[in-house]
């Protein structure tokens, strides 16, 4: 089975995208999983959600569960399916509920500020 460790993030993270900051937190998770890139994960009090819209694309992860995704909303573009939340990780992962994951890109910046 792939090893995952959640660990705070140090410091303060950031996610921008279309110009805006959709969320700054002290309390940014860092999901490691196997070989796969960190991931960081913010708690959604800390996002501002206005910017993002629930889709109907999920996905199933056999270690953390379904995801589901959502859409962040600029001034000029539509990023689909940009972001993820797993609303009902599995148990050795629930310190992910109620955060938000996002594909960075050139147009979706996730930094330590």
């Amino acid at each position: 089975m792939t090893k995952i460790t959640i660990t705070k993030a140090p410091g303060t993270w950031s996610v921008r995208a279309g110009g805006a900051v959709l969320g700054e937190s002290k309390d940014a998770l860092v999901l490691s999983e196997g070989d796969y890139p960190d991931v960081i994960y913010f708690p959604r009090s800390d996002i501002a959600m206005a910017f993002l819209d629930a889709t109907d694309h999920s996905s199933h992860c056999p270690h953390k569960g379904d995801a589901s995704y959502f859409s962040i909303v600029t001034k000029s573009e539509t990023l689909t399916n940009a972001a993820w939340s797993y609303e009902a990780p599995k148990e050795d992962v629930t310190r992910i509920k109620d955060h938000l994951a996002f594909y960075a890109s050139d147009k979706v910046t996730v930094e330590e500020i």
